[in-house]
C-alpha cells in the first residue's frame, strides 16, 4: 500500500498544491484545513506520516500519536531558534517557506526510510525469494541471475508487490534520474525482469499500469 501523509496546511492554495504533487508521486494524500480537522482525520485513516503547517499546533498533533513522523513547514519568518523548538517538541524535521518541492519530498522520503520497520534479509513475495545479503533471487526453487539495475528495480517492486509504482518515481529512487525527460531504461529492464521471472514461474510479474507505471504482482 503507498505511504498514507496527512496535509495539515491552513492555507488553500498550498494544501492543493502538495496534495496534486503528493498523489502524483505514490503517496495517498489526505488534506485537511487545520490541525483539528487533521486530527479527525488522523483517527480514522492512521497515516504513515504528517505534514504540518501550523506550528502552534505541533504539541496538539504530538498529543495525538508520538509515533507518527511529523514535519513542520515552518513560516516565512522562522529562524533556528523556532527550529530547535519544534524539534525539541516532537518534529522529525523542520522545512522553512518558501520551500522547494523536491527537497520537501527528499525530506518525506528519508523520514519514512527512518522510521520504517527494518526490512528483512530474506523474504519471499509470491513464488519470488530475494536473499539481499547474497543477492540471490529463487522463483519456485529456480534461481535467476539479474544485473544490478534489474535486481534494484525487483527491490523496489517487491517493497509493496501490488502497488503502482509511478515511471517517474522508479526513475528517480532506482537510477537516482532528477531530470526525467524521455527514456526508454526503465521499460527495457521492466521487460528484460518480466521476462526472467516468468521463464522460471507462473506469473503474472512486472505488470505495466498503461500510462501510470509498474507493479510486481496482479492484487
Amino acid at each position: 500500500m503507498p505511504n498514507a501523509v496527512l496535509v495539515a496546511e491552513p492555507e488553500a492554495s498550498t494544501r492543493g498544491f502538495l496534495e496534486r504533487h503528493l498523489t502524483d508521486d505514490g503517496f495517498d494524500v489526505l488534506g485537511a484545513a487545520a490541525c483539528g480537522e487533521a486530527l479527525e482525520l488522523a483517527e480514522r485513516a492512521r497515516p504513515d506520516l504528517v505534514l504540518l503547517g501550523d506550528t502552534s499546533a505541533l504539541e496538539e498533533c504530538r498529543s495525538w500519536n508520538r509515533e507518527v513522523p511529523l514535519i513542520v513547514i515552518g513560516g516565512p519568518e522562522a529562524d533556528a531558534v523556532d527550529r530547535v523548538r519544534a524539534f525539541e517538541r516532537g518534529a522529525d524535521d523542520f522545512v522553512g517557506r518558501p520551500f522547494l518541492y523536491d527537497e520537501l519530498l527528499a525530506r518525506i522520503r528519508a523520514v519514512l526510510r527512518r522510521t520504517a520497520p527494518a526490512t528483512p534479509e530474506r523474504f519471499q513475495v509470491g513464488e519470488i525469494k530475494i536473499d539481499r545479503p547474497t543477492r540471490r533471487v529463487t522463483v519456485g526453487g529456480a534461481r535467476i541471475d539479474l544485473p544490478a539495475k534489474e535486481y534494484e528495480l525487483l527491490l523496489k517492486l517487491a517493497s509493496e508487490p501490488t502497488r503502482v509504482f509511478t515511471k517517474e518515481e522508479l526513475l528517480r529512487e532506482v537510477w537516482g534520474f532528477r531530470s526525467l525527460g524521455r527514456t526508454r531504461t526503465l521499460d527495457s529492464h521492466a521487460s528484460r525482469l518480466r521476462r526472467k521471472l516468468a521463464a522460471a514461474g507462473e506469473g503474472p510479474f512486472v505488470l505495466n499500469v498503461w500510462g501510470v507505471g509498474y507493479r510486481l504482482l496482479a492484487d
